[in-house]
């Protein structure tokens, strides 16, 4: 039974570049960028006028309040030009600033009557202008490979004719319940079955991070388990299995992994909950196996702490700084065991996060996944943790 630190370094170990494929910019939303991108031009292309107002030349005003309008500017027109520099144009948002104008005061401040505007307040040069390249210039390099596509990116993506883009590829996902107890969650249960609730939570997790997965049930049956599987992992990259690993006379994955040729990486971490959690690697099919406990804590918590951070890491996305929490509540825990608690998160004044125990009924309880929105997790080697200790967290809500 390994710690939980050198179970995360194992899984972080074997992440796999799954390549990369092109797709359309408006589906890249959630993917990781596997290219650069570099302006086709100066953002704003041109000097663009930032206020509906007047503009005109600063040093050809001067002594004047009044001036003679002698045309408009809107946006989308060709650049117009102020032939004389003692006058004004009205210009709207987002159009080419005038030839010959350098400042603009918004409609606003101006009294305009008989083709005459008339200034009301003080202005400086330049004022209410974005100077073409100000932002960035033709070439600079805007978008990096590894960013996480947002709105922000397909913004700027549009703006710069990125109409196809290059993303890392998705892995072909299996998720895989198994035990002879569930039935599909639009059937009745009998009262020994319950619904297969485990493969709902786990695509769930999965699509956060827009991944599209299959799903599959094999019955506690050693043959159709090693037969399936066999066949899984030659059409998949990544198999996730719920059920089956613990010590019980039907929990047949492991023995079928390692006939099939899966190396295992290790069976048991030193945590509760989800300490059977099984993981290994088929380095011929290149297809990682995530074999989950069954109980629905256990299986949510690995796929939190383990699965999830180990499909970042293949996708190229960083993994940020694990946030930290003040416990709001004594808690005992006796034996030496790292301890995923869950909890509920709320945030003081300071902006430090507040997490408050709710402890359930143990791994089988996934009601009680309702109560909180995260995990935090208390080290092994000691039986209390105090009220106002500080420990990392794993949010899932």
């Amino acid at each position: 039974m390994i710690s939980v630190s050198e179970a995360y370094d194992i899984v972080l170990q074997q992440a796999v570049d799954f390549g990369s494929e092109k797709i359309a910019l408006q589906d890249g939303i959630g993917r990781v960028l596997r290219e650069e991108w570099h302006g086709d031009r100066d953002l704003p292309p041109y000097h663009r006028v930032t206020m509906d107002g007047i503009g005109f030349q600063y040093d050809g005003v001067q002594g004047k309040s009044e001036l003679r309008i002698t045309g408009v500017a809107a946006a989308g027109d060709p650049q117009h030009v102020l032939t004389d520099l003692g006058t004004c144009m009205e210009v709207m948002t987002g159009a080419v600033l005038p030839e010959n104008c350098d400042t603009v005061v918004r409609y606003e401040d101006v009294d305009i009557s008989d083709g005459i505007a008339r200034i009301n307040v003080d202005f400086v040069k330049g004022q209410n202008v974005h100077y073409k390249g100000e932002d960035r210039k033709a070439g600079d390099l805007l978008v990096k490979p590894g960013t996480v596509i947002s709105p922000s990116e397909i913004g700027v993506g549009a703006s710069i004719g990125q109409h196809e883009i290059e993303v890392a590829r998705l892995p072909r996902t299996m998720i895989i319940s198994t035990g002879n107890e569930l039935v599909e969650i639009h059937e009745t249960p009998a009262p020994h079955q319950i619904r297969r609730g485990n493969v709902y939570r786990l695509e769930a997790s999965l699509r956060h991070l827009g991944l599209s997965v299959d799903t599959a049930h094999l019955l506690d049956d050693e043959a159709e388990i090693k037969a399936k599987v066999s066949e899984y992992l030659t059409t998949y990259d990544v198999l996730v299995l719920s059920g089956g690993v613990s010590k019980g006379k039907f929990d047949y994955l492991p023995t079928a992994l390692a006939e099939l040729g899966v190396e295992k990486r290790f069976h048991r971490i030193a945590q509760r909950p989800g300490k059977p959690f099984w993981f290994g690697h088929h380095v011929e099919k290149e297809t990682t196996v995530f074999a989950l406990p069954g109980n629905p804590v256990s299986s949510f918590m690995c796929t939190q702490v383990y699965l999830m951070d180990w499909l970042r890491a293949s996708l190229g996305m960083p993994l940020a700084n694990r946030p930290h929490a003040i416990l709001q509540a004594s808690v005992d825990f006796k034996p030496d065991l790292t301890y995923f608690l869950e909890v509920s998160v709320s945030y003081n004044e300071d902006g430090q996060i507040l997490a408050e125990p709710k402890k359930g009924h143990g791994s089988g309880d996934l009601a009680n996944l309702l109560r909180g929105d995260a995990f935090i997790r208390l080290p092994r080697g000691k039986d209390h943790f105090e009220a106002g200790e500080i420990y990392p967290l794993y949010f899932y809500r």
